[in-house]
């Protein structure tokens, strides 16, 4: 069945692309936008699912100016598909790095977490993919900004009417003129 037949391109429209272009239309700076999407989308991979959000509101809380908040959340919306699909990966980088014991990953060990009668085991292995996060965010954060703020300029650029800073005038080179009105 095609893409637009089930609805996929008009929710993905309704979602990501509209808020993504008014964000780009208000005027914020591309190194801001970079930081704020970078950030969400390496918050929205905290391989335990439904904190994203609170950790990305912490974030904004704590950075306030330093970041845009909505980009922030759009960026994690935009990060939860791939954040079911890094859990494995970043398990499996904890057990690396700890040296710890494989845990078999079995529909058995998923029941018994979503009933409540998690084991040891299961709770290690929450660690570890949370050591396995820890380790490569900062990697992930820094090579996502350094690919994000030249995509952001040349968007802001292409989309933007109003200019991105305050220091900065749409036409530089005209002329101010003066009226001087006779009291």
């Amino acid at each position: 069945m095609p893409l637009w037949r089930c609805g996929l391109i008009p929710w993905m429209n309704r979602k990501v692309v509209d808020p993504f272009l008014q964000i780009i239309k208000k005027g914020a700076e591309p190194k801001q936008l970079a930081f704020s999407a970078a950030l969400g989308m390496s918050l929205g991979l905290f391989p335990i699912c439904g904190v994203t959000v609170f950790l990305c509101g912490m974030a904004i809380a704590i950075l306030r100016h330093h970041c845009h908040a909505p980009s922030v959340m759009l960026a994690n919306f935009v990060a939860t598909p791939i954040e079911l699909s890094m859990v494995i990966p970043f398990l499996r980088l904890g057990e690396l790095i700890t040296g710890g014991r494989h845990f078999p990953l079995t529909s058995d060990a998923l029941s018994k977490v979503v009933s409540g009668q998690a084991s040891q085991g299961v709770l290690i292995a929450i660690l570890h993919a949370l050591l396995g996060w820890i380790v490569t965010v900062p990697f992930i954060l820094g090579t996502l900004y350094m690919f994000l703020v030249p995509c952001f300029k040349f968007l802001v650029k292409k989309f933007n009417s109003h200019p991105s800073s305050p220091m900065k005038l749409v036409h530089p080179h005209t002329e101010i003129k003066i009226k001087v009105r006779d009291v």
